[in-house]
């Protein structure tokens, strides 16, 4: 091998084992990045008392239009949900109404308190941010005609979509569009969805969350098309935290907020709109859609799925759970398709479950 050659092998070894480049950052990451910023700095400041505006709150809440769905719909927070549990919920199935653990209630009410929270704070940041810090808080809530904020019981809607064939409305509401001031004056509506995160305090830590869940940026290309936004950001808090203090550096590597913004363009709005039309078009035919064993868990319509069941779809449902069990899979997820199979089988049979 010439010197030439042998310092061409070396420089493309060198490339082939050099840490590949980071991801540009996209104009939506940015957003996202600055709404952790402003979220940071007020918090580390003195908690700010308005009691007009906590009131105009309550106000607001209490005289909120009760809207109803329009029939055919689907929720966005269902984007990801199993096909057949959704094709029951269309066909008017008895939902599931099961005891849960008392600290699952507990879990999910202090999942929608911690939304609850941040639409508050940004809310005040837009009234108290500047005079606090001396300068302007680039986020706010996009308003209604009635001047109450784009976010909850304000921001719910039926959005009639035709797409593939099927028609169908999107019902449901957003944690909120926010109007976002850049550095030159430009406002954009961005899209915002709050999650919370309650295990453990190192499930937002950069090491174990290195993108939005599947299900959260599905939700939010549904309700891009709801509201007509192209931008939106996730945001999770965590509930659980490590100490009262931290060792230094530790908040930096596992910090108890994350954001991740969104592009959201004609591709991944058809990646949703697909599969409801997907989906609305068995429910037409009535037909139902293949049982899936990974929602199972979140699936409200287990008995109705359990009992629609075909011989043959059973068998085959047996024989999913049997090569999971045999599998390398997370034991979390074997206890899942083993718990949905038992439970299946028992009300097949009759027997309580």
């Amino acid at each position: 091998m010439t010197n030439a050659n042998a310092r061409s092998a070396a420089n493309s070894l060198r490339a082939q084992l050099a840490p590949s480049p980071p991801e540009p950052t996209t104009y939506a990451q940015q957003i996202a990045d600055e709404l952790i910023e402003y979220l940071n700095e007020w918090h580390s400041l003195p908690e700010t008392w308005d009691n007009a505006l906590d009131a105009q709150i309550h106000r607001w809440y209490a005289d909120a239009p009760n809207i109803k769905p329009k029939f055919p719909y689907f929720s966005p927070s269902s984007a990801n949900a199993c096909a057949r549990e959704l094709y029951h919920k269309a066909k008017y199935g008895k939902k599931d109404k099961f005891k849960i653990p008392p600290y699952q209630g507990r879990w999910q009410r202090i999942g929608t308190a911690i939304g609850d929270v941040i639409q508050r704070d940004i809310l005040f940041m837009e009234k108290h941010f500047e005079k606090l810090v001396g300068r302007p808080c680039p986020f706010s809530f996009e308003r209604n005609k009635d001047g109450t904020p784009m976010f909850e019981d304000f921001a719910k809607k039926n959005h009639l979509v035709t797409h593939n064939g099927q028609s169908f409305h999107l019902f449901g509401t957003c944690d909120g569009i926010m109007r976002y001031v850049t550095e030159d004056g430009e406002v954009l509506r961005v899209g915002l969805e709050i999650k919370s995160k309650q295990t453990s305090a190192a499930r937002t830590s950069y090491y174990s969350l290195k993108k939005p869940d599947e299900k959260h940026v599905k939700q939010c290309y549904s309700y891009a098309v709801m509201y007509d936004v192209d931008l939106y950001v996730i945001l999770y808090v965590n509930g659980s935290k490590k100490a009262w203090e931290y060792d230094e550096g530790e908040f930096e590597k596992s910090p108890d907020i994350r954001a991740f913004g969104l592009e959201i363009g004609e591709s991944e709005i058809n990646s949703v709109l697909d599969r409801f039309a997907d989906i609305q078009a068995s429910i037409n035919a009535g037909k139902p859609p293949e049982l899936d064993l990974n929602g199972w868990t979140f699936n409200g319509y287990k008995t109705e799925c359990a009992k629609s069941l075909t011989d043959a779809e059973l068998e085959d449902v047996r024989d999913k759970v049997s090569r999971v069990m045999r599998s390398n899979v997370y034991p979390s997820t074997k206890q899942q398709y083993a718990g949905a199979l038992e439970f299946i089988e028992k009300v097949r049979k009759g027997e309580a479950v």
